[in-house]
């Protein structure tokens, strides 16, 4: 799970760095460790600043002041499979053919045999470990197919007919070709959210915006906007005062299946994914789960319902009002602390628990609790939360969850870790009470998160992580694959070694 945005403006003599800057920062929740921007000067150059942290480390005043152009691309990492090496900070660039520059949000499932195509067929060197990577030479080695001087919109429809034919996973891409155009294009089952969007100007041209959320097109006045379908794309001109951006269905739909844990957590509230509000749909997913807690905890009193801030609170507050119990904010969140959730590793996700979240004595003491969070992935936080509930004097602690119980690993872009770390995993309802020592645990049903999400439109969703049903097949040399992959990030041998930078990375004056 990854931001990704693009902009292009139709005004060639503007800058689009600061509005690329400011974009990122409105998709900083959907990555964390690190962040880049690319932009296409007049000439057809790409200017290029990235590096682990957040956008506002990393896009200093002294190493964007160069990034000069029109047209640009931002990306925020959230690592897969424990990788977090500076040189796979993205975007990503190649040389050949045309001068390619991409952001990628997701992952590719058949990772091995795509090695083994670039190496042995196409040879295309690869030198990092970022699946992402893998997807632009892909799409590179199609496009080289033409064999020609300059490519039009067509021969990037038919290399992406490639990436199509031979990438498997689940993916949303915004890239561009120096000189040439911005494009955009989402898997085919519509997994990752990809939408754009067109700003007017006064003079009657207009900029385009191509982005992981709508959230920040709003924020930029960019006031049309929808979604790519699955298997869809658009090729936007860099001169789009002249040429008008163009769609096609590359692939036929294969399924439309967004991710449920986007609208469970991973998105902004304010964003609306595939014509689907995530704020309403937090709203139903607390009227549902105050429905099957009257049914689980028909015997206790309940004196308070709380959430686990911040992507709790909608769920919780409409869960409290149905329940007509009062609600209140026991915890207090230090906003300076990341998200737990896509921190690296268990020892930092324990420690920052209780240095992002201090409970309130007078809220707690003498009260059964019912705490509200939006899932229950390994554990870590849940035990620590109930803990320090325990600690403020809290009787009973009562844990409920907006998502079901999650039993299997997600492979599409969001690295819940192994199947045998994810605490629901083999475990009953009651084994996960006991582990995370809480007084009980409420979960929502699939059917019930379904019923909060679904459209006339879409009805289907991407949960992998609860029932382990993979949409692209059987998944299993896959998932060994990351194992692996996790316990050699973990070594530190010569053999396994990072590249410190990005070997195209330059503007890095600062490092």
């Amino acid at each position: 799970m990854c931001g990704i945005l693009g902009i292009t403006l139709a005004d060639q003599n503007s800058y689009v760095a600061p509005e690329l800057m400011d974009g990122c920062i409105f998709l900083q929740h959907r990555g964390q460790d690190a962040a880049g921007l690319t932009t296409c000067g007049p000439r057809g150059r790409f200017y290029q600043c990235k590096g682990n942290g957040l956008a506002r480390d990393v896009f200093t005043p002294n190493r964007v002041v160069g990034l000069v152009g029109s047209m640009g691309i931002g990306h925020l990492r959230y690592p897969t499979a424990g990788s977090s090496a500076n040189s796979e900070a993205q975007p990503f660039y190649v040389n050949s053919p045309y001068g390619i520059s991409l952001a990628h949000n997701g992952n590719l499932v058949n990772t091995v045999s795509l090695k083994r195509y670039l190496d042995e067929d196409v040879h295309r060197h690869i030198n990092t470990d970022s699946d992402s990577e893998l997807l632009l030479n892909v799409f590179a080695s199609e496009l080289e197919k033409h064999n020609k001087y300059r490519v039009n919109n067509d021969d990037v429809f038919h290399a992406l007919e490639g990436v199509y034919r031979l990438c498997r996973g689940g993916y949303a891409c915004v890239g561009m070709l120096a000189g040439f155009a911005m494009f955009g294009f989402r898997d085919p089952n519509g997994i990752r959210p990809l939408s754009y969007g067109e700003r007017k100007n006064e003079d009657g041209t207009t900029d385009y915006m191509i982005a992981s959320e709508s959230v920040v097109m709003k924020a930029h006045s960019f006031t049309t906007f929808r979604d790519l379908q699955p298997g869809e794309a658009v090729i936007i001109p860099k001169d789009c005062s002249n040429a008008k951006p163009e769609f096609r269905q590359v692939v036929p739909i294969n399924s439309y299946r967004p991710d449920l844990f986007e609208y469970v957590y991973f998105a902004r509230p304010d964003s609306v994914l595939d014509g689907i509000s995530v704020y309403h749909t937090r709203l139903q997913m607390g009227i549902k789960l105050a429905q099957n807690i009257k049914e689980q905890l028909k015997d206790e009193r309940i004196d308070v319902v709380m959430p686990v801030p911040d992507t709790a609170r909608t769920c919780a507050l409409e869960c409290a009002n149905q329940l007509n119990i009062p609600y209140r904010e026991g915890f207090v969140k230090n906003r300076y602390v990341g998200r737990t959730f896509i921190m690296p590793n268990q020892k930092e996700r324990t420690s920052s628990v209780r240095n992002k979240l201090n409970p309130m004595e007078s809220e707690f003491k003498g009260k059964n609790v019912l705490i509200v969070d939006d899932s229950i992935v390994r554990g870590t936080t849940s035990r620590e939360i109930v803990n320090m509930a325990r600690e403020a004097g809290a009787v009973k602690v009562f844990f409920a969850s907006a998502a079901p119980a999650i039993r299997f690993n997600h492979i599409y872009g969001i690295d819940l870790t192994d199947n045998k770390n994810l605490i629901a995993y083999n475990k009953s309802i009651d084994e996960v009470a006991e582990a995370i020592k809480c007084d009980k645990v409420i979960y929502q049903s699939l059917e019930d998160l379904i019923d909060c999400c679904k459209t006339d439109k879409i009805t289907k969703f991407e949960d992998v992580f609860l029932l382990g049903n993979y949409v692209t097949g059987v998944e299993d040399g896959y998932i060994h694959e990351l194992e692996r992959v996790r316990e050699q990030n973990k070594r530190n041998s010569i053999e396994d070694a990072k590249s410190a930078v990005d070997i195209g990375l330059y503007n890095c004056a600062d490092y």
